[in-house]
């Protein structure tokens, strides 16, 4: 896809597979080190992720409640991310993953004070530290990675570095299962009630010893971010094109990106696939404890093998990308993500289980191809329209707690709860399909 000069300056065209390489001359190094920073966002989200069921059990709160966990985690993302563009606008990408890795280190170090006071607000003060770091890692090495080759291959180049993302992922699962879950107090809700009611101070050494449980990963975690921090300040990164431009101008670039209709309904898209990512990923092991009966640490393993098909399918959907538009490939699996989310909330329990896991490979493409999209030929408006499709992860600050509060509804009519709050990522998947039909055809030219 290229703008299209001759007609309106929004319309994007779709072209035949590019023959273009991959990347740009002289890029290599600079796009390994940065497609690093995909594998360690993707594990601060996916060790997150267990932590709402986690704190619901040992410190006895709703879900809505413990659903706050990625409220806080997504609030940080809307926050920082207009900040973020408009600092690395004004310094450089390099300058901007600095300082995203600091703050990325410190929310992790203030687990250790969190995990004293015995409270949820400061993991959530903690939380929220963190992602205003990861806001800025996410709106400097998008666009970053973008423009390092050829506009015809910046979507599928930016498809291949999103690919490592979720072998972090991977990893912060795998943390969550065997180094949190697993070694997380095994009693039941409904005992520890009692025992808060009959014994508050052994109810409160429980508590401790499991938050010392969470804390530990967290503080390790903070400590390799700070390693990761040095490597990058020493290391010599190249320049993006016009990189150099150091001009604000921040009116005009925000009011082109409003008149630019590809984007704006990228934005819109992105809103509705982050939410429908971080309500799949956070409430499988909710799904599974309840409509199955296994335990958190085994539904965590279900987690874990929907991240594996959607590592596999990040590398197969990159692949299909020299073939197939964008458009179109978006619109088809985000309709199959429709029909299996359906499948979550009729089909029996394991069958349900099963559709559910099966969304994560429809999932795999998205993100980075409607990033891919929106930002297309917006040149150095990139770095301040990365921020708008950064702000649009508040999509997993807002919709989570909403599905939260529906599980803690009634059943309706003979579906549980649980199964009905997963109308909203099915409402999600609906927008996304829309989107990817309207981009083939109103956006592009045959």
């Amino acid at each position: 896809m290229l703008l299209n000069q001759k007609n309106s300056p929004y319309s994007l065209t779709m072209n035949s597979p590019s023959t273009s390489p991959l990347l740009g001359q002289g890029y290599l190094y600079t796009f390994i080190l940065v497609t690093l920073l995909f594998a360690l966002w993707g594990f601060a989200n996916d060790i997150t992720n267990p932590m709402v069921a986690a704190f619901k059990n040992i410190l006895l709160i709703s879900h809505f409640q413990s659903s706050l966990v990625q409220a806080a985690f997504y609030g940080g993302y809307c926050f920082m991310a207009i900040p973020a563009a408009l600092f690395i606008k004004r310094f450089s990408y390099k300058q901007g993953i600095l300082l995203g890795l600091l703050l990325y280190s410190t929310g992790c170090i203030l687990f250790l004070p969190a995990g004293k006071s015995l409270q949820f607000t400061p993991f959530l003060i903690a939380y929220f530290i963190m992602t205003c770091g990861l806001s800025f890692l996410e709106t400097s090495a998008n666009p970053y990675i973008l423009s390092m080759g050829n506009e015809e291959t910046s979507t599928r180049r930016l498809n291949f570095a999103q690919a490592f993302n979720p072998l972090g992922s991977i990893a912060g699962m795998l943390v969550a299962k065997d180094f949190i879950l697993a070694r997380l107090n095994p009693m039941p809700e409904a005992d520890r009630i009692i025992l808060r009611q009959n014994n508050p101070q052994a109810f409160l050494e429980l508590a401790q010893n499991d938050l010392n449980v969470i804390v530990l990963p967290y503080l390790l975690l903070g400590i390799f971010v700070l390693i990761v921090l040095f490597i990058f300040l020493f290391s010599p990164l190249r320049e993006a094109p016009g990189e150099q431009h150091r001009n604000l101008q921040l009116l005009p670039t925000l009011l082109r990106l409003l008149q630019n209709p590809a984007y704006v309904h990228g934005v819109i898209a992105q809103t509705f696939y982050v939410g429908a990512q971080i309500m799949c990923w956070t409430f499988i092991i909710q799904y599974a404890t309840s409509e199955i009966g296994i335990s958190k640490a085994d539904a965590q393993s279900w987690n874990i093998l929907a991240m594996l098909l959607f590592v596999s399918f990040r590398f197969l959907c990159t692949y299909l990308l020299k073939f197939i538009p964008p458009g179109p490939l978006l619109a088809t699996l985000a309709s199959l993500a429709s029909l299996l989310t359906l499948g979550t909330i009729f089909l029996p329990a394991w069958q349900g289980l099963y559709s559910l896991v099966a969304v994560s490979a429809c999932m795999s493409l998205m993100f980075p191809t409607i990033y891919g999209i929106a930002l297309r030929g917006l040149g150095d408006d990139a770095k301040l329209g990365s921020a708008g499709l950064i702000l649009a992860i508040g999509g997993g600050c807002l919709m989570p707690p909403l599905q939260g509060a529906i599980m803690d509804g009634p059943p309706f009519a003979s579906l549980s709860s649980i199964r009905v709050s997963f109308a909203l990522p099915l409402l999600c998947f609906l927008i996304i399909a829309h989107f990817g039909v309207l981009t083939h055809k109103k956006y592009s030219l045959k």
